[in-house]
């Protein structure tokens, strides 16, 4: 495979051979349906993914003109596992557990996925139990209202969480109010106003033969598993000969953001602080995603990395200290993290800082470039070891990106990436508004001089 391959929405059939002597196929059905595989040499299971591309950010509030649907995604992918007219919760639990496979979902901000994984020969079994979920879910009342109780401990567990409170703060913070600051499990007032009405509106609206996207790598036979899929569908009664063109793809232009907040302090009396510290990123397609991968390595992913060492191993400030680069159509973050004592907090913050303003001003060395490359070479080709990643790239690029990248094809691109080009990124983001999040037994004093705190919020929560 030489460069990436792109996947129009109206292209029938697709098949190509990728890095590793693997094989990916994709065919769109009639009825709108989309169908990739990637079969991967001596493989002797798979995994299987039902994807549609509907998030938290596709949630509407009250008063909108659309129905109330907050929180609904979050509630969908537990009560697709609650039954169906022809299975209950426990058979479906079973389906899987009698073979020793897997299988969970993930609600995401602007994807939903339910997926399993099983050895080879349990495959169409896997894909008939899916699509029963997917197509069929009854959404009883009374498991509605036990699964709205599942979910609020869910979510008082995530509330009891330090760095995942920081990290809710620190997307609000950053993107503001655009949908993909929003929690992407709702919160406990919007899930407590939640009607099954609702609920069921937003399946119905949202999981329809257009939307359905599957996705399966491993030990895969593209046929069986097209027609082990038709054949499920029909029989939940879905018109597969109607003529239907899949959803389009979100817009990827830059959203326009309003300015962040640049200062959030939550008071808690624990013993750490827990930081981050930010800027607005990049969208998922643009072309210098492969120097944000470079950036990213070099500045703070991995023990080598200039975060690491400045703060942990040269001046041993915290534990735990690292940057990240979420990427999603219209907007993305490039962050930073760590977690100190309050006394240590202003300090770990104001480095944080100071080392990406130093990349931005001085720029990388040739051997943190070679380094950067061999760290993300290896790493991905470590992960491509795992069919799950594999079937959650097929799902990326079908949803997001709209091409397909072999392990090839992104070495080829970060390759390319110069030491110019992690400068020029650094420098871009150094000059955007910085957020600081902090949660902790600190105030925001602390943090003076940090950002420019023009606008603190302040929550004692």
């Amino acid at each position: 495979m030489n460069g990436a391959v792109e996947l129009p929405l109206g292209t029938p059939e697709l098949a190509f051979e990728a890095a590793g002597d693997a094989f990916v196929r994709r065919s769109l059905l009639p009825s709108g349906v989309r169908v990739l595989s990637e079969r991967v040499p001596g493989a002797r299971s798979a995994t299987i993914g039902f994807w549609v591309a509907v998030g938290s950010r596709d949630e509407h509030p009250a008063g909108t003109g659309h129905p109330a649907t907050f929180g609904s995604t979050h509630f969908l992918e537990h009560l697709l596992f609650k039954g169906t007219r022809t299975r209950t919760a426990l058979e479906i639990a079973v389906s899987f557990d009698a073979v020793g496979g897997e299988h969970n979902a993930l609600t995401a901000k602007e994807y939903t996925c339910y997926y399993a994984k099983v050895q080879d020969r349990d495959v169409p079994m896997a894909v008939e139990v899916l699509a029963d979920m997917f197509t069929s879910s009854l959404l009883d009342p009374d498991e509605f209202e036990n699964e709205r109780g599942v979910i609020l401990e869910e979510l008082s567990m995530a509330g009891d969480d330090p760095a995942d409170v920081a990290n809710e703060r620190f997307f609000e913070a950053v993107l503001g109010d655009h949908a993909l600051g929003r929690p992407i499990g709702g919160s406990p007032e919007t899930i407590r106003q939640a009607t099954r009405e609702a609920v069921h509106a937003h399946y119905v609206a949202n999981y329809r033969p257009q939307d359905l996207v599957v996705t399966v790598a491993g030990a895969v036979d593209h046929d069986r598993i097209v027609e082990a899929l038709t054949r499920a569908l029909g029989a939940a009664g879905w018109d597969l000969d109607l003529s239907a063109s899949p959803d389009a793809r979100r817009s990827t232009s830059p959203a326009p953001l309003a300015p962040p907040k640049p200062l959030t302090v939550v008071h808690r009396p624990i013993e750490q602080v827990n930081l981050l510290l930010g800027v607005p990123g990049l969208v998922a397609t643009d072309d210098r995603r492969s120097t944000l991968s470079v950036l990213n390595a070099i500045f703070g992913s991995g023990m080598s990395s200039r975060l690491f060492q400045q703060v942990r191993e040269r001046r041993g400030l915290a534990y735990a200290v690292y940057s990240f680069g979420p990427a999603y159509s219209d907007a993305g973050l490039f962050g930073m993290y760590a977690g100190c004592a309050p006394a240590k907090a202003p300090t770990v913050a104001a480095l944080m800082r100071s080392e990406l303003e130093r990349v931005a001003e001085h720029g990388v060395t040739e051997e943190e470039l070679s380094r950067a490359a061999g760290q993300l070479g290896g790493a991905s080709a470590l992960a491509l070891e795992d069919s799950d990643t594999r079937m959650s790239r097929l799902g990326r690029a079908e949803l997001t990106l709209g091409e397909f990248q072999d392990l090839d094809e992104a070495l080829r691109r970060i390759a390319l990436v110069t030491g110019d080009d992690v400068q020029a990124l650094a420098a871009d983001f150094a000059a955007r508004p910085f957020s600081l999040v902090a949660v902790g037994a600190t105030d925001e004093a602390a943090f003076r001089g940090v950002v420019d705190e023009t606008a603190p919020t302040t929550d004692a929560a």
